[in-house]
Protein backbone atom coordinates (compact mmCIF):
# COMPACT_ATOMS: atom_id res chain seq x y z
CA UNK A 1 0.00 0.00 0.00
CA UNK A 2 1.37 3.41 -0.96
CA UNK A 3 2.08 5.78 1.84
CA UNK A 4 2.96 9.12 0.29
CA UNK A 5 0.89 11.27 -2.02
CA UNK A 6 3.67 11.11 -4.65
CA UNK A 7 3.62 7.30 -4.57
CA UNK A 8 -0.18 7.22 -4.92
CA UNK A 9 0.00 9.70 -7.80
CA UNK A 10 2.71 7.63 -9.49
CA UNK A 11 0.53 4.50 -9.28
CA UNK A 12 -2.40 6.43 -10.76
CA UNK A 13 -0.56 8.32 -13.51
CA UNK A 14 2.28 6.03 -14.64
CA UNK A 15 0.08 3.63 -16.66
CA UNK A 16 -1.45 6.63 -18.44
CA UNK A 17 1.97 8.13 -19.25
CA UNK A 18 3.21 4.72 -20.47
CA UNK A 19 0.15 4.36 -22.72
CA UNK A 20 1.26 7.59 -24.42
CA UNK A 21 4.64 5.97 -25.27
CA UNK A 22 6.52 7.85 -22.54
CA UNK A 23 8.21 7.01 -19.24
CA UNK A 24 7.24 8.74 -16.00
CA UNK A 25 10.60 9.92 -14.70
CA UNK A 26 9.66 12.10 -11.73
CA UNK A 27 6.61 13.31 -9.89
CA UNK A 28 6.54 15.94 -7.14
CA UNK A 29 3.94 17.96 -5.28
CA UNK A 30 5.23 21.29 -3.97
CA UNK A 31 3.55 24.11 -2.11
CA UNK A 32 4.22 27.59 -3.43
CA UNK A 33 2.58 29.96 -1.01
CA UNK A 34 -1.08 28.97 -0.93
CA UNK A 35 -0.86 27.15 -4.25
CA UNK A 36 0.16 23.58 -4.89
CA UNK A 37 2.11 22.54 -7.97
CA UNK A 38 2.10 18.98 -9.34
CA UNK A 39 5.24 18.56 -11.46
CA UNK A 40 5.42 15.56 -13.76
CA UNK A 41 8.59 14.80 -15.74
CA UNK A 42 8.30 12.47 -18.74
CA UNK A 43 10.76 11.19 -21.33
CA UNK A 44 11.33 8.42 -23.87
CA UNK A 45 14.23 6.86 -25.75
CA UNK A 46 13.62 9.26 -28.63
CA UNK A 47 12.77 12.25 -26.43
CA UNK A 48 9.38 13.91 -26.07
CA UNK A 49 8.19 16.66 -28.39
CA UNK A 50 5.73 19.44 -27.57
CA UNK A 51 2.77 17.59 -29.10
CA UNK A 52 3.45 14.53 -26.93
CA UNK A 53 3.81 16.74 -23.84
CA UNK A 54 0.50 18.47 -24.62
CA UNK A 55 -1.27 15.13 -25.20
CA UNK A 56 -0.02 13.59 -21.98
CA UNK A 57 -0.79 16.80 -20.07
CA UNK A 58 -4.43 16.69 -21.23
CA UNK A 59 -4.71 12.99 -20.38
CA UNK A 60 -3.22 13.48 -16.90
CA UNK A 61 -5.43 16.49 -16.25
CA UNK A 62 -8.57 14.54 -17.18
CA UNK A 63 -7.52 11.59 -15.00
CA UNK A 64 -6.80 13.86 -12.03
CA UNK A 65 -10.14 15.65 -12.49
CA UNK A 66 -12.06 12.37 -12.27
CA UNK A 67 -10.29 11.30 -9.06
CA UNK A 68 -9.60 12.99 -5.74
CA UNK A 69 -5.88 12.20 -5.86
CA UNK A 70 -4.95 15.88 -5.44
CA UNK A 71 -7.66 16.59 -2.86
CA UNK A 72 -10.18 19.41 -2.96
CA UNK A 73 -7.80 22.38 -3.15
CA UNK A 74 -6.57 24.10 -6.30
CA UNK A 75 -3.32 23.04 -7.91
CA UNK A 76 -1.32 23.64 -11.07
CA UNK A 77 -0.22 20.72 -13.27
CA UNK A 78 3.18 21.13 -14.93
CA UNK A 79 4.35 18.48 -17.41
CA UNK A 80 7.84 18.64 -18.89
CA UNK A 81 11.01 16.77 -19.82
CA UNK A 82 14.13 16.23 -17.70
CA UNK A 83 16.10 19.08 -19.26
CA UNK A 84 19.58 19.40 -20.67
CA UNK A 85 21.58 18.66 -17.52
CA UNK A 86 19.57 15.67 -16.36
CA UNK A 87 20.65 13.51 -13.45
CA UNK A 88 21.20 9.91 -14.56
CA UNK A 89 19.63 7.47 -12.12
CA UNK A 90 18.37 4.45 -14.02
CA UNK A 91 19.86 2.16 -16.67
CA UNK A 92 17.62 3.66 -19.38
CA UNK A 93 18.95 7.14 -18.55
CA UNK A 94 22.50 6.02 -19.31
CA UNK A 95 21.38 4.35 -22.55
CA UNK A 96 19.70 7.61 -23.61
CA UNK A 97 22.91 9.50 -22.81
CA UNK A 98 25.19 7.49 -25.14
CA UNK A 99 27.35 9.99 -27.02
CA UNK A 100 26.85 12.67 -24.37
CA UNK A 101 29.42 14.20 -22.03
CA UNK A 102 28.67 13.31 -18.40
CA UNK A 103 30.11 14.43 -15.06
CA UNK A 104 30.51 11.43 -12.75
CA UNK A 105 30.92 11.52 -9.00
CA UNK A 106 32.39 8.11 -8.18
CA UNK A 107 31.71 6.38 -4.86
CA UNK A 108 35.46 6.71 -4.27
CA UNK A 109 37.90 9.05 -5.96
CA UNK A 110 37.81 12.30 -7.85
CA UNK A 111 35.13 13.65 -10.14
CA UNK A 112 35.34 12.45 -13.73
CA UNK A 113 34.03 14.04 -16.93
CA UNK A 114 33.76 11.62 -19.85
CA UNK A 115 31.68 10.76 -22.90
CA UNK A 116 29.51 7.63 -22.73
CA UNK A 117 30.38 5.33 -25.64
CA UNK A 118 28.42 2.21 -24.70
CA UNK A 119 26.19 0.85 -21.94
CA UNK A 120 25.62 -2.74 -20.84
CA UNK A 121 24.11 -4.38 -17.77
CA UNK A 122 27.24 -3.97 -15.63
CA UNK A 123 28.45 -0.48 -16.53
CA UNK A 124 29.72 2.01 -19.05
CA UNK A 125 32.47 2.30 -21.64
CA UNK A 126 33.74 5.88 -21.54
CA UNK A 127 36.01 8.17 -23.48
CA UNK A 128 37.87 10.57 -21.22
CA UNK A 129 38.83 13.71 -23.17
CA UNK A 130 42.54 14.41 -23.47
CA UNK A 131 43.93 17.41 -21.63
CA UNK A 132 46.31 19.95 -23.21
CA UNK A 133 46.51 18.29 -26.63
CA UNK A 134 46.68 14.71 -25.37
CA UNK A 135 44.56 12.03 -27.00
CA UNK A 136 41.36 10.83 -25.31
CA UNK A 137 41.62 7.63 -23.27
CA UNK A 138 39.15 4.78 -22.77
CA UNK A 139 37.83 3.80 -19.37
CA UNK A 140 35.34 1.31 -17.97
CA UNK A 141 33.09 2.37 -15.08
CA UNK A 142 30.80 -0.06 -13.24
CA UNK A 143 27.36 1.17 -12.15
CA UNK A 144 28.22 0.16 -8.58
CA UNK A 145 31.13 2.65 -8.65
CA UNK A 146 28.89 5.63 -9.54
CA UNK A 147 27.46 7.82 -6.78
CA UNK A 148 26.04 10.53 -9.09
CA UNK A 149 26.09 11.25 -12.81
CA UNK A 150 24.81 14.34 -14.61
CA UNK A 151 24.72 15.12 -18.33
CA UNK A 152 26.76 18.18 -19.27
CA UNK A 153 25.73 20.85 -21.76
CA UNK A 154 28.18 21.20 -24.66
CA UNK A 155 28.15 24.37 -26.70
CA UNK A 156 31.18 23.76 -28.93
CA UNK A 157 31.02 20.04 -29.57
CA UNK A 158 32.67 18.94 -32.76
CA UNK A 159 30.71 15.95 -34.01
CA UNK A 160 33.09 14.14 -36.39
CA UNK A 161 30.40 11.91 -37.89
CA UNK A 162 28.20 14.82 -38.96
CA UNK A 163 31.06 16.95 -40.26
CA UNK A 164 32.41 13.97 -42.26
CA UNK A 165 28.95 13.39 -43.78
CA UNK A 166 28.66 17.08 -44.67
CA UNK A 167 32.14 17.06 -46.24
CA UNK A 168 31.27 13.96 -48.27
CA UNK A 169 28.03 15.58 -49.49
CA UNK A 170 29.89 18.74 -50.55
CA UNK A 171 32.52 16.65 -52.38
CA UNK A 172 29.77 14.77 -54.21
CA UNK A 173 28.13 18.08 -55.24
CA UNK A 174 31.43 19.42 -56.63
CA UNK A 175 32.03 16.22 -58.61
CA UNK A 176 28.52 16.45 -60.10
CA UNK A 177 29.15 20.09 -61.16
CA UNK A 178 32.45 19.20 -62.89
Amino acid sequence: MSTTQSERLRELLEPLVNSQGLDLEEIAVDSVGRKRVLSVVVDSDTGADLDQIADVSRALSAKLDETDAMGAGEYTLEVGTPGAERLLKEHRHYVRAVGRLVKFQPVEGDELVARILAVDDEGLDLEVPGVKGRKPTSRRLAFSDIDKARVQVEFNRKDNDKSDEQSDAKSDEKEEEA
